[in-house]
């Protein structure tokens, strides 16, 4: 759901911030007809309000030597608070999980990762994930193809 605080200036600039997070504020003024002092405005107050959450670059994951996705699907064997909390404070700890999110359904997490090679998994999978606190088990699925990875939202209507 849009937000109405949200004119079709803010959206256009998202939009524009999103495709390029390097754009300066004389180019998004040029974009959408704004001097660069309103612009400027917007921004910062998109940034205060949180519509914009931070600035960053996409690496690519290959050139840096995590060439290889995986998700992995956590069931847990308690649905306690302390039990779920305690997973979610140490899972976040593990650099190769890049993302976790607590589900609904047949699984309680959904991590995604992203590793070297078959071999670093196998290490990851002895040494840390299966020493999380908690897990009833886990089921992994690794990537073939990415089909479609995109990163910003449209703000349309």
């Amino acid at each position: 759901m849009i937000n109405n605080k949200l004119d079709e200036t803010d959206r256009r600039i998202l939009i524009l911030l999103q495709s390029d997070s390097r754009i300066s504020h004389k180019e998004i003024s040029h974009q959408v007809n704004k001097s660069v002092t309103a612009v400027h405005v917007r921004v910062k107050r998109l940034a205060e309000e949180g519509y914009i959450k931070t600035y960053t670059a996409i690496v690519d994951n290959g050139k840096v030597g995590r060439g290889l996705t995986g998700f992995v699907e956590v069931r847990m064997e308690k649905h306690t608070e302390s039990s779920l909390r305690a997973f979610m404070q140490e899972v976040v700890k593990l650099d190769e999980v890049m993302e976790c999110y607590h589900l609904t359904g047949a699984y309680d997490f959904l991590l995604r990762g992203a590793i070297n090679d078959m071999n670093e998994y196998s290490e990851v999978l002895l040494k840390k994930l299966s020493n999380l606190p908690g897990i009833e088990n886990f089921t992994s699925h690794f990537v073939m193809t990415e089909v479609k990875h995109e990163t910003a939202y449209s703000t349309g209507k």
